[in-house]
C-alpha cells in the first residue's frame, strides 16, 4: 500500500513538473526598447511589455540609471514626480489586472528602487 501511494505522488509531482517547464516563460519576449517605446495597447498587443519584463530586469541594471537613461530605454513615462516615474505595463499574463513598472530615485536622480505592481 505504502509503495502504491509512493509511486502515484512520484507520478503526480512528475506530471506537474513537465507541465510547469512546458509552460514556463512560453510569453517571455527579449526585451526590444524600441518594441517597449512604440508599444500600445491593443487587442493582439495586450502583454506585450509584461512579457518582456523578466528580459529588461535580468539584461539592464534598473538599479542606479538616471532619469535620462531610463527616458531613453524605456521613453517617456505615463507617470512622473520628481522621485517618481509609473510606466504602464499593460495587462498581465492572467489578463484581468493590469500593471505598473514603478521607479523611485534618490536627491542625484539615480533610481533606488523599482518595483512592478500587479492589480
Amino acid at each position: 500500500m505504502l509503495k502504491k501511494i509512493f509511486f502515484f505522488i512520484l507520478i503526480l509531482v512528475s506530471i506537474i513538473s513537465v507541465g510547469y517547464f512546458l509552460t514556463k516563460d512560453k510569453d517571455a519576449l527579449e526585451f526590444s526598447s524600441e518594441k517597449w517605446k512604440n508599444w500600445t495597447e491593443s487587442e493582439t498587443e495586450l502583454s506585450t511589455r509584461w512579457n518582456m519584463i523578466e528580459s529588461l530586469r535580468e539584461n539592464h541594471k534598473l538599479n542606479g540609471k538616471t532619469k535620462q537613461e531610463l527616458i531613453i530605454l524605456l521613453g517617456e513615462p505615463q507617470i512622473k514626480t520628481d522621485k517618481e516615474f509609473y510606466y504602464h505595463l499593460g495587462m498581465s499574463g492572467f489578463g484581468i489586472n493590469t500593471g505598473t513598472l514603478y521607479f523611485e530615485f534618490d536627491n542625484q536622480n539615480k533610481v533606488i528602487k523599482f518595483d512592478i505592481w500587479d492589480g
